[in-house]
């Protein structure tokens, strides 16, 4: 059960091979900071690997008002005998803008939001952000917008008490409760419109987005912009063995999903990988996991193969299915080690993390794999060379957390949390190990295959 540092068993070109896997992962960051963004990218990839959406195809793939996909490999069998499911999801911590965020104080044009996800405020004041999204404008046209990630964009920026000041306003306030959620303002412009009597520097900022994108105020109501780190995503050490990036949590399972089944040929059991939003508030509205756009789905497939749709089949189809919840977990962190109990603790650059309950104290809200999966599974991995841990989310006490895997579990499939360990989660930049990249990808392909 001592499990050393996968890297130790690698060899030069073993370490080759990991590190230019991480390149590509690299670039997925970075070119896909929003779940939207993130939905062009996989299905751009897929496309370049021959899916396309007729349902009556070999390699097929669905999106879901653009937010999520799922993606579908015909295997030789009877789909009768249930799946090989793969699920992550590609929405991450962020701030959104409220639907009337735009406002003038101080001579400052300034933008309200409202964070997503669970994030510590305090950490996403006075670092560089940009802004990503879509305007509906009032002619029906979709506007894409993205300001702060080009060397020569501008970034935007929430401010932070210098500590000369701060002492009664936050120094003596818990650390939870140092930035208030309210005060997360973005500041968006300073320049006076010439001539404008009321407001003229939110005039200002008007009148530039209206030349830039042809919106108005009134199209921020319908509009859909998320506050993400402008960051890009790095290789971090010394030695390059580690990336850090914004949104691997989880990103990270997303991309070695996608590059996982695009590797699948000829399979036994039918593959589905799904590539869901809305995790990180509770997989709620209609892109989430819970929302009817799985059985959509498979509608379409079985039609498509000529099979009669019917709930008898549906149900006896997910009932029958083997899945992973591609997600992360959480590294012992050198620094805070008390938080976890670290003989059931995942560690970096040890392969995947294996989680076999989720939940919160006493399991509470957990979806708990049975024996004979959980043997199932590392038995696959045991068999394939693939790296592999168990870890639980920190102490019993401490905190804990949810994944899809509850939401699946409930068709009666048998389901298991794998996924990379990961540091600093839901901070704007995280951090993870290329080995367990690479090995969270081996470990996919290898399950569509089993």
């Amino acid at each position: 059960m001592q499990r050393q540092s996968g890297w130790r068993s690698k060899s030069k070109e073993d370490i080759k091979e990991i590190y230019s896997f991480a390149e590509g992962y690299k670039a997925f960051l970075n070119e896909a900071k929003t779940e939207r963004e993130a939905v062009r990218c996989i299905t751009g990839a897929l496309e370049a690997e021959g899916f396309g959406t007729d349902p009556s195809g070999e390699r097929v793939f669905a999106v879901n008002r653009g937010k999520e996909v799922m993606a579908f490999v015909r295997g030789s069998g009877d789909i009768s005998e249930g799946l090989n499911i793969v699920v992550a999801h590609i929405d991450a911590p962020r701030l959104d803008l409220k639907q009337n965020p735009l406002y003038e104080d101080v001579d400052l044009a300034l933008l309200r939001t409202h964070y997503y996800g669970g994030i510590k405020k305090y950490q996403w004041v006075a670092v560089p952000l940009a802004i990503h999204g879509v305007v509906v404008r009032s002619d029906g046209e979709t506007v894409d917008i993205c300001i702060g990630e080009k060397e020569d964009d501008p970034v935007f920026l929430i401010d932070d008490l210098l500590p000369h000041l701060s002492r009664k306003t936050q120094d003596e306030k818990k650390l939870g409760d140092a930035i208030d959620g309210e005060k997360l303002v973005v500041l968006f412009g300073s320049l006076p419109l010439t001539g404008a009597e009321k407001e003229p520097v939110k005039q200002y900022v008007l009148k530039v987005l209206g030349d830039a994108y042809g919106m108005t105020e009134d199209d921020l109501i319908s509009a859909e912009i998320e506050i993400v780190p402008a960051f890009k995503a790095r290789d971090v050490g010394i030695d390059r063995s580690m990336v850090g990036g914004y949104g691997q949590d989880d990103r990270v399972s997303a991309y070695t999903l996608l590059k996982g089944l695009c590797q699948v040929k000829n399979p036994r059991r039918h593959c589905l990988a799904i590539f869901t939003d809305k995790e990180e508030i509770g997989s709620e509205g209609s892109t989430g996991i819970k929302s009817a756009f799985l059985h959509v789905f498979l509608d379409d497939i079985l039609a498509g193969m000529g099979i009669r749709a019917d709930e008898a089949l549906m149900r006896k189809v997910l009932f029958r299915s083997k899945a992973l919840s591609a997600d992360v977990n959480a590294a012992v962190d050198p620094t805070f080690q008390e938080v976890h109990e670290k003989q059931n603790a995942c560690y970096l650059g040890r392969g995947p993390c294996i989680t076999k309950f989720t939940g919160h104290m006493g399991k509470v809200g957990a979806s708990d794999a049975n024996a004979e999966y959980v043997a199932e599974i590392t038995r696959l991995f045991d068999r394939s060379g693939i790296m592999w841990q168990t870890g639980e989310l920190g102490k019993i006490d401490e905190g804990g957390g949810g994944t899809v895997a509850k939401h699946l579990a409930v068709h009666g499939m048998d389901i298991i949390d794998c996924g990379a360990p990961v540091l600093v989660m839901h901070s704007p930049y995280e951090l993870s190990s290329k080995l367990d990249i690479f090995e969270t990808y081996r470990a996919f392909q290898v399950f569509f295959e089993a």
